[in-house]
């Protein structure tokens, strides 16, 4: 079971708690849409039968409800007794300020079929949730809490929280989507007995667990599985219902055929109405109509019996098998007894690890503890909710036994702040800083005028360098062992490789360049002219093998020449299709995508074989799909880095300055005017909610390709990626465009059709495609389907009808890695994505960027773009990670003392938040050293020098006195002791930064 938390806010003149009221009264529902906002996504698709929800009240482990009617759960929303109207606690108006915190408990979709086709396991179904809502809002309620004094450093644990629960049968196109909103009151009563905000930041990451509960449930509760087991089914190993998992996409596809009469019918509605929106009301009608359409003699209003009637007649045609009745199967399942504890501990990390990317490998104590509880899930076992708790907690401790606590034991650390590392991670970051270390040798560049004379032979006449592309192009040329290149999108940086190779090659040196994927690898080939090839091949070339072990964590190994290849069998006699010599520069394209493990191995290829690295790409776009920062960790060694500051690529040169930018903003002031200036150019698109957004981007493919251009839609998340994909095959089908004649089935199931833009997944060397490359299906054939490359019908390839079934899909629309590396005509944007998502997705047309924001006012519109641009900061090697976890647990509420702090624990108090404060300058400090390096230029720290000056002799004077009153307490407790034999207590000791170096080192 999975689903987001989403925030409810206020908005302009309380409209937040209208749309509330419409969402609970009106039965609306958008949440299979995974939208970004919650509040604003908001459709109606049936009528309510009740006028009343329900509310749970939970008060130290017990639970109460009643009913709300439409007043009452009015002023509910608004932050007062649903009674009395009284206010709780301080009124905040801003249109900012949280109303309401929306979880979804979703189930995989296999369960609400077996629900419509099944009443005892509908009933099951609705117990096992039952469950689910009692564990979460309990969880809600001991996890949770408020914050208390100045700054709101206190952190005040709940005595009672407020939830009102609505069930869902339905998505909004009328597919079976059985699921419950879980509405949880952002005013919470303290134990100190005030009413005030939830943090809501700790509720946002203990998501996390509160989703992994929701998998614990559906795969291990004996009541439910005893139910499907009875009824003939089983999970498979993805947790859905096995004997049912055949219908699910056949139903999907229906819902974006749903999803594409949608968006025509509302495209139609909005031409006849200019400047206004559709009411709840009209949305409603649309969305019946939009299910009706294409079922012939259908009704396009059904009440539930004829609802019901019509999937069940829907699911007789995709298999006739689905309705019948089965036999009872036997269940079977693991006992706790025999479970290898340890091996779940590995999972348990894996899962943490592999979470902890966008934050530089750290993860929380709610991370790990959600990893535990997915492992203990998937072990088979099957056990009350209650007898797993000593298990998990288990796993938990011995998982911690992997991990590095960057906090050096902290006691007072509350469960959300990120400040544990796996012990591989962070072996893998200091093992390759010491090899990039030992790889550290300056050279010379070749000479600028070389360079100069070289461009002009080698680029068309109306191709100049820029001095940045000539001083690249002078280092990778020369004989610094470690070279890094830095630049924004457009930069020019494969014209300045094509001069670079030939100055290698006046010199008698070869250049090789490798890139994260083949496909790029390819493209870089074709521009530069010199071999190029795929990172993992050369590495595979000089003996390496990537899996993954028992516990699901990535494997390196080296064969070593003689050893037989477990793989292939064959021996391994070392490299044969890559040789490189010790003179030869290895410049890796697009290595911001380059993650920690991949790095490692080549840098211990570059230190056997004597070859010297360049590094070129951009570190703030696509991250690697592993651990980060390789780039970033090289760059601080490289003894030549130059960054590229021109921008070649786009017709407008002010649009060109504004993505400089955009790309890494100083602060969210200066994100807010980017944001504003994108906005006065018209390159912020405003709109209702998540449906419309995707109507945009879908219209915004028609309107460039009717022109015969290209259009990059970029979206947050694969889900979003194939919605958009479908609902274009849809409409391109209705058009005419495309025929239904002769289809493939593709990755998931999709459906793909003659024209349809699809994308391969995976390389196949005897096709002849490449991971992430673009095509349009030409032919579909009774063994294979013929590809045009995208832009080049000259370029064409057969794959088999399976592999196309395995590794392709639709690609109309892609994610920020799907579409990293295309130049294009123009771009749209969609919601939700992030900082690295937002840059490179309007840097990717030439003519036209376009970026959607989900907002009721412009304001809001770039506020939230502006949002999406922030980064946080790098944190290359561990001292990185200490100074960013010390940072947000400074930023944290703590748990307040038992009694008053005395003169000692004040002192002690004063020096830890100096500590921190001095560790937040440290990293502010390297972060400017980073950014300076990387621009070739000295950092400007002088007023952060004077601050850490001030207060760090400021720290050592209450120190020194702090240490003289301990040691005074000591000599009088020695006094008046009268058994002098006995030792004198240990009061301990203030851990603090050395005078002379920086913090946590």
């Amino acid at each position: 079971m999975r689903g987001g938390l989403e925030r409810w806010k206020r908005g302009v003149e309380s409209a937040g708690v209208r749309q509330a009221m419409a969402y609970a009264f009106k039965g609306s529902c958008d949440s299979h849409l995974r939208s970004v906002t919650g509040v604003e996504a908001l459709a109606a698709y049936a009528d309510s039968s009740s006028a009343r929800v329900t509310r749970f009240t939970v008060e130290q482990g017990r639970i109460a409800s009643d009913a709300l009617d439409p007043e009452e759960l009015r002023r509910w929303v608004d932050g007062h007794d649903p009674n009395t109207d009284a206010p709780r606690g301080r009124e905040l108006r801003s249109p900012q300020a949280d109303l309401i915190l929306d979880g979804t408990i979703n189930a995989p979709k296999s369960y609400s079929v077996a629900a419509l086709i099944n009443d005892d396991l509908a009933a099951e179904f609705e117990a096992l949730q039952d469950r689910l809502r009692t564990r979460i809002i309990t969880t809600w309620r001991h996890e949770l809490n408020a914050r208390r004094g100045a700054g709101g450093n206190i952190r005040e644990r709940l005595h009672r929280i407020e939830v009102v629960e609505l069930q869902h049968r339905r998505s909004r196109a009328l597919d079976p989507h059985i699921h419950r909103h879980l509405w949880l009151n952002v005013k919470v009563l303290g134990e100190d007995g005030r009413w005030s905000n939830v943090d809501s930041r700790v509720a946002m990451k203990l998501h996390t667990l509160i989703n992994a509960e929701g998998e614990l449930a559906a795969r291990t509760d004996p009541q439910w599985l005893e139910a499907l087991a009875r009824n003939g089914y089983t999970l498979d190993s993805d947790g859905e219902i096995a004997e049912l998992a055949s219908a699910v996409r056949p139903l999907s596809r229906r819902s974006n055929q749903i999803e594409a009469n949608r968006a025509k019918l509302l495209l139609g509605w909005r031409s006849e109405h200019p400047g206004q929106e559709p009411d709840h009301d009209v949305l409603q009608h649309i969305d019946r109509l939009a299910w009706a359409k294409n079922r012939p003699n259908k009704p396009s209003v059904v009440d539930e019996e004829q609802w019901e009637q019509l999937v069940r007649d829907e699911l007789r045609a995709i298999d006739p098998a689905l309705l019948i009745a089965r036999q009872p199967t036997r269940t079977s399942a693991t006992t706790i007894g025999p479970l290898d504890r340890d091996l779940l501990a590995a999972r348990a990390i894996v899962d943490a690890d592999s979470r902890s990317t966008a934050c530089g490998g750290r993860f929380s104590i709610y991370d790990l503890r959600a990893g535990a509880t997915r492992a203990v899930a998937a072990s088979g076992i099957v056990a009350p909710r209650e007898s797993m708790q000593k298990l998990i907690d288990d796993v938990v401790a011995r998982g911690l036994a992997h991990t590095v606590d960057l906090l050096d034991q902290e006691c007072d650390r509350p469960g959300h702040i990120k400040g544990y590392m796996a012990a591989s991670t962070a072996g893998l970051k200091v093992e390759l800083a010491a090899r990039f270390d030992m790889l550290t040798h300056a050279g010379e560049q070749v000479d600028h005028e070389d360079i100069v004379d070289i461009s002009r032979k080698t680029l068309p006449h109306d191709v100049t360098l820029d001095e940045g592309q000539s001083d690249a192009a002078a280092s990778i040329a020369g004989t610094d062992r470690l070279v890094s290149v830095t630049g924004p999108a457009g930069a020019g940086k494969t014209t300045m490789l094509r001069v670079a190779r030939t100055a290698l090659e006046r010199q008698g040196r070869n250049l090789v360049v490798v890139a994260p994927t083949k496909k790029a690898a390819s493209v870089a080939a074709r521009e530069i002219g010199a071999t190029a090839l795929s990172l993992h091949a050369l590495l595979a070339d000089h003996g390496w093998r990537w899996g993954r072990d028992e516990a699901g964590g990535e494997v390196w190994t080296r064969l070593e020449v003689g050893e037989t290849d477990a793989r292939t069998g064959a021996v391994f006699m070392g490299p044969r299709r890559f040789i490189l010599q010790p003179s030869d520069r290895v410049v890796v394209d697009e290595a911001g995508m380059v993650d920690l493990h991949t790095a490692n191995a080549l840098a211990v290829v570059a230190a056997e074989t004597g070859a010297g690295i360049a590094m070129v790409g951009d570190h703030l776009q696509a991250m690697p799909v592993g651990h980060a920062g390789a780039m970033a960790c090289m760059t601080r060694r490289a003894t030549a880095v130059v960054e590229l500051t021109a921008v070649h690529r786009f017709r407008d040169p002010e649009y060109a300055a504004l993505t400089l930018r955009m790309r890494e903003p100083d602060s969210h002031e200066e994100a807010l005017a980017v944001a504003g200036q994108l906005d006065e150019r018209g390159s912020i698109r405003r709109v209702a909610d998540a449906a419309q957004a995707r109507d945009v981007m879908v219209e915004a493919y028609f309107r460039w390709a009717a022109s015969r251009a290209r259009v990059a839609l970029v979206t947050s998340t694969n889900e979003e990626a194939d919605a958009i994909n479908e609902a274009i095959q849809e409409r391109r089908v209705e058009l005419g465009q495309l025929h239904e004649e002769r289809l493939a089935i593709g990755q998931g199931e999709q459906r793909l059709l003659e024209g349809d833009v699809v994308q391969t997944r995976r390389n196949d060397r005897d096709a002849d495609v490449e991971n992430r490359a673009l095509w349009t299906i030409r032919s579909i054939r009774g063994s294979d389907i013929e590809l045009v490359a995208l832009g080049d019908s000259g370029d064409r390839r057969r794959v088999s009808l399976e592999y196309a079934a395995e590794h392709m899909h639709l690609a109309y629309a892609a994610t920020v890695h799907g579409i990293q590396g295309e130049t294009t005509d123009a771009s749209v944007v969609g919601p939700g994505v992030d900082a690295s998502g937002l840059y490179v997705g309007m840097t990717r047309g030439r003519a036209h960027n376009e970026a959607v924001a989900i907002a009721r006012t412009p304001a809001a519109a770039r506020d939230q773009v502006a949002a999406s641009m922030m980064r946080g900061s790098q944190e290359v090697n561990i001292d990185d990670s200490r100074r960013a976890v010390r940072t947000e647990l400074g930023r944290a509420a703590r748990d307040p003392g038992t009694r008053p702090m005395t003169a000692l624990e004040a002192q002690q108090e004063w020096l830890s938040q100096a500590a921190r404060t001095l560790l937040d300058i440290d990293q502010r400090k390297a972060d400017a050293a980073a950014r300076a390096h990387g621009r070739g230029c000295a950092a400007d720290t002088t007023d952060l020098d004077h601050a850490r000056e001030r207060l760090l002799a400021r720290y050592q004077l209450v120190t020194q006195q702090y240490e003289e009153a301990i040691q005074h307490a000591e000599n009088s407790a020695e006094r008046a002791r009268p058994d002098r034999s006995r030792p004198a207590r240990d009061m301990g000791a203030v851990n603090g930064p050395a005078s002379g170096g920086g913090l946590g080192r």
